[in-house]
């Protein structure tokens, strides 16, 4: 699984990573209960190949303190520049939305917010607070920032009490310069860390993008490394070229390498890994951490 010559800007893309063009009567309701409630999902900004299904499916990942990042990462679709402030009402309204879709399993992440004191922790906070509320038996997943290594915006979002922390490591240590350069490789990892030793009873997950010049040895090293800050829950999935100003895609990786792949995961005792073409890190959320419990429960019945 070593990195192959780059393809050209304009990458065909293989059978195995083709969907439908996103259509249908859910697609357009969640599509318009986001407009109304001035909401953002990920799924739209981060232009994700899974928009159509899980619109269908009636789920969305909610991104939250606006549209805008204050990083420029060199692989994501997310506008970059200068936010405008912070809607405190906006916890309220997601609140709403979560009711109206009637969920029960909510994935909730953020822009990079560096230009606020907590890096937007507040809002995740209560954002999660406001769920929880309305609907007790919701479960709140997060996908966070690095905070910019602030262990105080972290404990905010952890006492909130999420049923999932989850923060992306995105790519191998050696291209972190070229593919997120504001970002710290083992400031991330601490983050992981750091989120266990403050609830070692929440569930923590990561996720990294395959195709960017990295090798299988890499790969497993930063697997290992989640491992051993006691991360529950890994995704991994094809880095897909969202224009011609992001990075190119340096390979396609087909899905029998992803099978691998998690094969490896289990091996090193990650509760469950999600991997595959498609994959993105709240790909079938729900359904990781249902995964994720049933081999716990397995690897307990066999030390008994």
């Amino acid at each position: 699984m070593s990195p192959q010559a780059r393809q050209p800007s304009a990458e065909r893309l293989p059978p195995w990573l083709k969907v439908r063009f996103p259509a249908g009567e859910r697609y357009q309701h969640i599509k318009g209960l986001l407009r109304t409630h001035q909401l953002h999902s990920v799924c739209e900004e981060a232009r994700c190949p899974n928009i159509g299904e899980c619109f269908n499916a009636g789920t969305a990942t909610f991104m939250i303190l606006g549209d805008v990042c204050t990083r420029s990462c060199a692989f994501c679709a997310v506008t970059s520049g200068r936010p405008r402030g912070i809607d405190y009402l906006e916890p309220y309204r997601l609140a709403r939305s979560v009711d109206l879709l009637a969920l029960d399993y909510v994935v909730i992440t953020s822009v990079n917010r560096d230009d606020l004191p907590d890096g937007g922790a507040d809002i995740f906070a209560a954002s999660i607070r406001a769920i929880r509320r309305n609907n007790p038996r919701c479960r709140v997943e997060v996908l966070v920032p690095d905070f910019l290594g602030d262990r105080n915006a972290l404990a905010t979002v952890v006492e909130a009490r999420p049923f999932v922390l989850g923060h992306n490591l995105e790519t191998v240590p050696r291209l972190y310069e070229r593919v997120r350069p504001k970002a710290r490789y083992r400031r991330s990892l601490d983050l992981l860390a750091r989120a266990k030793e403050l609830d070692p009873g929440m569930l923590t997950k990561s996720g990294i993008m395959v195709g960017l010049g990295e090798t299988r040895e890499e790969i497993l090293q930063v697997m290992a490394d989640l491992r051993a800050v006691r991360c529950d829950i890994l995704t991994s999935g094809q880095y897909l070229r969202p224009s011609q100003k992001h990075l190119p895609v340096e390979r396609f990786y087909p899905p029998e390498e992803f099978e691998s792949l998690a094969a490896q995961g289990r091996e090193l005792g990650f509760r469950h890994v999600e991997a595959g073409p498609l994959v993105r890190s709240s790909y079938h959320a729900q359904r990781q951490v249902r995964l994720s419990h049933g081999r716990a429960g397995a690897a307990a019945s066999a030390s008994r």
